[in-house]
C-alpha cells in the first residue's frame, strides 16, 4: 500500500490535484443551481457532490467522468417528486427515496449484467430528449431569470403559471439575470481567444471554462454592495453548516411505490447519459470503459447520495471534459475534487448567501444550451426520416408533456422501428462476379447466374420477428425462375437463428422438396450451425452444407455449372 501511494504521489498526484481544484471551482455554482432546478434546497446539491463523487472514484470505470448533480437528472427529479410534494411529502425526503431507488435499480442491472439495456435509448431518442430537456430547462429558468413567481417544467405549465401570476418580472432581478446571461454567452465564445493572446492555449482554455465562477463572484459583490436583498432580489440565502448528515432515506413503503415508476426511466437515463460521457472522454484519451463497472459506480454513488442528504446524480460531460483538459490522470481526481469542494463550502458559506438566484438560472441556461447538438436534426433528416421523426416527437413530448412520457414514447418508437426493419428479411439474389469466387447482388453488379440454380443471400439474423417472411421472400424469387432445381442460401450474414426461424426454415425446406427442389446452405456460422444441430434438423434436412458459397455453386451433384 505504501509503495502504491508513493508511486501515485510521484506520477499522478500533482496533476490530479490541479484538475480537482478546477473541477471543484466549477462544481460549486453548478451543485447549487441544479438542486434549485430540481426544486430542492441548494445545499442538497452540495451534499450530492461530495461522497457520491468519492465513491464513484473508488468503484467507477472512467478516469475523468465527474458525477454529481446534472441538468437532465435534475429535471427528471423535479418531474418525479412534484406529485408527491403536492401531496405534502417534503421534497428532500422524496429526492432521497428517488436516489435510493435509482441506485438499487442500477445495482441490480450491474448484478445481472444488464448493461445492454442502454440500447433501449437509441441515439435519436437521446438527441431528442436532450434537446427537449434543454429547452424545457431554459423555459423553467426564465421566471428566476426575470424575477417572476411563475413555475413550471413544461411549456404549458409555465405558460399557465405565468398567465395566472400576472407578474411580468422584477427589474433588478432581470438586470442581474440578463447581464449574467450575456457575460456567460460572451465568455463561451470569446474568452478563450482573448486569454490566448497572453497565455498558453491549454491554460487559456482552462481559465475560460472558469468564467462562470468569475460571474458568480462579481454578482455576489454587486448584490452585497447594493444590499439587493432589501430591494427584492432573490438570493441563495444562508446555507446551513456543512455537516454531511448520514442516515437511511425515509422507509415509507407508499412513497417508495409512488416514486418507483419514475425511478426506472431516471436510472436508465443516468446510465445511458453517463456511459456516453465516459465513452466519449475515453476515446479522446485512448482508454477503455467497462459498462458494468460504470453501472456499479453510478449505483453506489446514488445510494450514497440517498444516505447523505443528497439527490440523484449523473455524469457531467462539461465537468468530465474539464477534468480531462485539466490533466487528470486517475479517478482519484474526483475524490480530491470532493475534498476540495467540502473545504470551499466550509469557507465560502457566508459569501454564497449573497449569490442571486437569477445568476444561477443564467448559468443553467448557458450550460444546457451549450451541449445541445442542433446539427443532429439536420443529419437525421438527410439520413433517415423515420429516425428524424423520433427525435422531433421525443423532443416535443419532453417540452410540452413531460420527460417520462417522452422517454416511454421514445423507447416504444425505437422498438417499433427495429421491428419494422427486421420484420422482412432482406433476401438478395446473387451471382458470380467474373471469374472470381465473389458473389454479389444481381441488381447492383454485372454477374453470372447459373441455370437451374437460385442463389440467395439472407442479409438478416433469422428470429421470430422476420421468420414468417422467409418462405414468402424465397417464393417470390422462385416465381421469376420456374426452372429452378436447387436453391442455395448464403448464410454468412446470419448471426443468430431462433426456434421460430428453425420452423420457418423447415417449412421452406418441405415446400421446396414438394416441388422437387433441393435446398442447400453455404457459409453457415458455427454458433448458428450449433443451434440447428440442437434442433435436430438432421432428421428432416435433405440438402447439403458447404464451407464456401462458391463451393456450393460448383457442386456437381446439385446441377451447378
Amino acid at each position: 500500500m505504501t509503495s502504491r501511494w508513493q508511486a501515485y504521489r510521484r506520477e499522478a498526484l500533482r496533476d490530479d490535484l490541479v484538475a480537482a481544484f478546477i473541477v471543484a471551482i466549477l462544481l460549486i455554482p453548478q451543485s447549487l443551481a441544479y438542486a434549485i432546478l430540481a426544486g430542492l434546497p441548494p445545499q442538497v446539491g452540495v451534499y450530492a457532490s461530495l461522497l457520491p463523487m468519492a465513491v464513484y472514484a473508488a468503484l467507477g470505470s472512467s478516469s475523468v467522468n465527474s458525477v454529481g448533480p446534472v441538468a437532465v437528472v435534475a429535471l427528471l427529479t423535479a418531474h418525479a417528486i412534484a406529485p408527491v410534494v403536492a401531496e405534502g411529502t417534503p421534497a428532500t425526503a422524496a429526492a432521497l427515496v428517488l436516489a435510493a431507488e435509482a441506485g438499487l435499480l442500477l445495482g441490480a442491472a450491474a448484478l445481472f449484467r444488464l448493461d445492454a439495456l442502454a440500447a433501449l435509448l437509441s441515439t435519436p431518442v437521446l438527441h431528442g430528449f436532450s434537446t427537449g430537456a434543454a429547452l424545457a430547462i431554459t423555459l423553467s429558468q426564465l421566471p428566476a431569470l426575470l424575477g417572476s413567481p411563475a413555475r413550471g417544467f413544461t411549456a404549458p405549465e409555465l405558460a399557465a403559471s405565468w398567465w395566472g401570476s400576472g407578474v411580468a418580472g422584477h427589474a433588478l432581478t432581470a438586470a442581474f439575470g440578463i447581464a449574467s446571461l450575456a457575460l456567460l454567452w460572451w465568455a463561451r465564445g470569446h474568452a478563450r481567444a482573448l486569454l490566448a493572446r497572453w497565455l498558453a492555449p491549454q491554460t487559456a482554455s482552462l481559465l475560460s471554462r472558469c468564467a462562470p465562477l468569475v460571474v458568480v463572484a462579481l454578482s455576489i459583490v454587486l448584490a452585497w454592495g447594493l444590499a439587493a436583498d432589501a430591494k427584492g432580489l432573490a438570493l441563495v440565502g444562508t446555507l446551513p453548516p456543512l455537516t454531511l448528515p448520514l442516515s437511511l432515506p425515509p422507509l415509507d413503503a407508499a412513497l417508495w411505490w409512488k416514486l418507483l415508476p419514475s425511478a426506472v426511466p431516471l436510472a436508465l437515463v443516468t446510465f445511458v447519459s453517463s456511459l456516453a460521457v465516459s465513452e466519449g472522454l475515453a476515446l479522446r484519451r485512448r482508454e477503455q470503459v467497462d459498462a458494468r463497472r460504470e453501472l456499479t459506480g453510478l449505483a453506489a454513488a446514488d445510494l450514497v447520495a440517498a444516505c447523505s442528504a443528497g439527490m440523484p446524480i449523473g455524469g457531467s460531460f462539461s465537468r468530465g471534459a474539464l477534468n480531462a483538459e485539466a490533466g487528470a490522470r486517475t479517478r482519484m481526481a474526483g475524490a480530491w475534487a470532493a475534498v476540495l469542494m467540502a473545504l470551499a463550502m466550509l469557507l465560502l458559506t457566508a459569501p454564497l448567501a449573497w449569490l442571486p438566484r437569477a445568476v444561477l438560472a443564467a448559468s443553467i441556461v448557458i450550460a444546457v444550451l451549450g451541449v445541445v447538438e442542433w446539427r443532429a436534426f439536420a443529419e437525421a433528416w438527410r439520413y433517415s426520416r423515420p429516425e428524424f421523426a423520433v427525435m422531433v416527437i421525443v423532443g416535443a413530448l419532453t417540452l410540452f408533456v413531460g420527460s417520462e412520457a417522452a422517454l416511454t414514447a421514445g423507447v416504444a418508437l425505437s422498438i417499433g422501428l427495429l421491428l419494422q426493419r427486421s420484420a422482412s428479411p432482406h433476401v438478395a439474389r446473387i451471382g458470380r462476379v467474373g471469374d472470381t469466387e465473389h458473389y454479389r447482388n444481381v441488381e447492383r453488379h454485372e454477374v453470372q447466374t447459373f441455370p437451374g440454380v437460385l442463389a440467395l443471400r439472407i442479409d438478416e439474423s433469422l428470429v421470430f420477428t422476420n421468420a414468417r417472411r422467409l418462405v414468402s421472400a424465397v417464393d417470390r424469387q422462385l416465381a421469376a425462375l420456374p426452372d429452378t432445381r436447387r436453391v442455395v442460401l448464403l448464410m454468412s450474414p446470419v448471426n443468430a437463428i431462433d426456434y421460430s426461424a428453425l420452423e420457418a426454415l423447415r417449412a421452406l425446406h418441405d415446400l421446396l422438396l414438394e416441388r422437387g427442389i433441393r435446398l442447400d446452405l453455404t457459409e453457415v456460422k458455427g454458433p448458428v450451425l450449433d443451434r440447428l444441430r440442437a434442433g435436430a434438423w438432421d432428421k428432416w434436412f435433405r440438402g447439403r452444407v458447404f464451407l464456401s458459397h462458391h463451393q456450393g455453386m460448383l457442386d456437381a451433384g446439385g446441377h451447378g455449372p
